[in-house]
């Protein structure tokens, strides 16, 4: 239902910021996790169909806990390199991390469908079970830890983001609420093998299985969709003037893409701010218009398009704005006195006001 009002609201700015395609590929690979869980923990009658170990523990229950491990740790990295790297994450970026994560889950259960099932796991006809061995079980969750341990790396990483887009103080209850899972998970499988004979342990490994992924469903979106519930207008204005006084091309010294491929924005390397002359026209209201044409508002479907949001977000109050870009004055030309009239004109002895 989250993920559902979060489509509904798509238009709403602080839930479209939130890689929202990307979160609901995530909760997508927690289903599949949960249909593997189905018969990991004998939770259905282990005949026909469901005999098949192999297929609904190896490829759907490691499959997918590993995937959305994976998907977890590139949608921190595309953060992480936005603000802490200072480069693109583009779309080629997104579907180059995709192909990694891909590459990298099948390869592993396409090595463990190889190996013999004796040494992996195996159907038991008199048990109705499916035997997992000891050093299946260790590599699984060795497995998970390592990857986990390199997405807490890239939390620790993130947590100088300073903008509408820190997801700091979330992503570190993620990481709490995982560390919690994984420990469970590591003494249920190390320590209580023949855990599927007794029905509270299952019932009970199922239960935190499913709380603790769509708990992380729940970090990722549910305060832009709490707030837009109840606090819609205020909030996303104040989110939107926290994005003008964060000042992406200030702060962060993101500029556009040089190459005019996309639509995308890169941090500028040379620390040049954002807003060059090439984005401005201070004959008419402040800004290109074939940058905001370039730039419009959500108009790259990117999940990860960060910067582009950043840069496409027009802030309520145009007093956040530097002077030349506001729209409340009367379209000055640079350098003119007009521009300057308003501050530092004074009153002659004749009662006229002069510069």
């Amino acid at each position: 239902m989250l993920l559902v009002y979060a489509w509904c609201n798509y238009n709403y700015r602080p839930i479209r910021a939130k890689n929202l395609t990307w979160t609901t590929l995530i909760y997508c690979a927690t289903v599949l996790w949960f249909i593997g869980n189905l018969v990991t923990n004998n939770h259905v009658r282990l005949v026909g169909v469901w005999s098949n170990c192999k297929l609904w523990i190896l490829w759907f229950r490691v499959l997918f806990v590993y995937v959305f491990a994976t998907m977890t740790i590139v949608r921190f990295y595309a953060l992480d390199r936005v603000f802490n790297q200072k480069k693109p994450f583009t779309r080629r970026s997104s579907l180059i991390s995709g192909a990694i994560i891909l590459s990298f889950n099948v390869a592993y259960c396409l090595v463990n469908q190889l190996i013999s099932s004796s040494l992996t796991l195996e159907y038991v006809p008199d048990l109705e079970a499916c035997k997992i061995t000891m050093a299946f079980r260790i590599a699984a969750v060795s497995v998970q830890w390592l990857l986990w341990g390199a997405c807490g790396v890239l939390i620790f990483r993130l947590r100088n983001i300073q903008s509408s887009f820190n997801e700091f103080r979330e992503s570190v209850a993620i990481f709490l609420v995982i560390i919690g899972l994984l420990t469970e998970t590591s003494v249920t499988n190390l320590y209580y093998q023949y855990y599927i004979f007794e029905k509270k342990r299952r019932i009970q490994k199922t239960y935190v299985d499913v709380v603790a992924s769509v708990l992380v469903i729940w970090l990722f979106i549910g305060y832009p969709v709490y707030k837009s519930i109840f606090d819609r207008r205020n909030y996303e204005q104040m989110w939107l003037e926290r994005l003008a006084k964060d000042g992406p091309g200030n702060t962060y010294n993101i500029n556009s893409n040089p190459q005019g491929t996309t639509a995308y924005a890169k941090m500028d390397e040379n620390l040049d701010s954002g807003f060059n002359n090439s984005h401005l026209n201070y004959e008419g209201n402040g800004i290109n218009s074939a940058y905001v044409n370039n730039h419009r508002p959500f108009g790259d479907p990117d999940p990860f398009n960060i910067e582009s949001e950043m840069s496409a977000h027009v802030p309520f109050n145009d007093n956040l704005l530097p002077m030349a870009l506001r729209n409340n004055m009367h379209n000055p030309l640079l350098n003119s006195p007009s521009l300057f009239a308003a501050s530092y004109m004074d009153s002659s002895s004749d009662g006229r006001h002069v510069l």
